[in-house]
């Protein structure tokens, strides 16, 4: 049996229009597959990785990470790549993320429109994700906060959703500022 601390809960950005379950998959499989190549590069075996973390990354999870039969939490992809000492940017498919920032990148999210919705189980990601930009940026004050590239792909993998449905998702509840 697979420890709690190891589990991984996954959200899909629900009526997505698209076949969102097939979209998670190929993200999954692209991140697994960035994943092996950063270990492999480092001419790691899983076992390896096992050991050299003292069991914190088990051979089998890290596998079935590397297979996409598995989703990868924000901050268990955060561990990996400290481990692996890479930016988690390097463990993400480029071909999905634009690794530069740009103007039209960003979503400005109404903060206060989130409050009141906060006890949505599907925005609670999303509300975390919020107060921790603030506090990085060290805006509290705010009522819009603009989310960069970099928050929507945090935002995305911590949803096990394409980033570019995100800003159409927001829209629909009406948490974005336009």
């Amino acid at each position: 049996m697979t420890p709690a601390s190891e589990e991984v809960e996954t959200a899909v950005l629900p009526d997505a229009g698209i076949d969102a379950d097939s979209e998670v998959e190929s993200y999954q499989e692209r991140l697994g597959a960035r994943l092996r190549a950063v270990r492999r590069a480092q001419r790691l075996r899983l076992q390896d990785v096992e050991e050299r973390s003292g069991g914190r990354f088990k051979a089998v999870v890290v596998g079935s990470y590397e297979r996409g039969d598995r989703a990868v939490s924000a901050h268990k992809l955060a561990a990996l790549a400290a481990f692996y000492e890479v930016p988690v940017a390097e463990l993400l498919p480029e071909e999905e993320w634009p690794r530069t920032r740009r103007r039209e990148g960003t979503l400005a999210v109404d903060v206060q429109q989130l409050r009141e919705s906060s006890e949505d189980p599907e925005l609670i990601p999303l509300h975390r994700l919020v107060q921790h930009v603030q506090w990085l940026r060290d805006d509290y004050s705010g009522q819009v906060l603009s989310l960069r590239t970099d928050d929507l792909r945090t935002i995305a993998v911590s949803m096990g959703a394409p980033v570019d449905r995100l800003g159409a998702w927001l829209d629909e509840r009406g948490l974005l500022r336009h």
